[in-house]
């Protein structure tokens, strides 16, 4: 399953751990993602999305029902 906030579009990217003695690995910087169910008070049902902590942020901001009318306008399946 792809790691990609439904919402921002957040998805993995790559830097380096650096040590120490400034030694550098390759490594992702994945989001912070969490599945969240979310009441959808005109329909009467719970809908879960796999939202990041901004994600989050911009449903306590613009509303869960203007979040989901915008998932749907883009073809997600919720």
């Amino acid at each position: 399953m792809s790691k990609v906030c439904a919402i921002t579009g957040k998805r993995p990217i790559v830097g380096n751990n650096i040590s120490h003695a400034n030694n550098k690995t390759k490594r992702r910087f994945e989001p912070n993602l969490h599945y969240h169910r979310f009441w959808l008070e005109s329909e009467k049902r719970f809908v879960r999305i796999r939202v990041s902590s901004k994600g989050m942020r911009t449903i306590d901001k613009l509303g869960v029902e203007q979040v989901v009318a915008n998932l749907r306008a883009n073809g997600h399946k919720i």
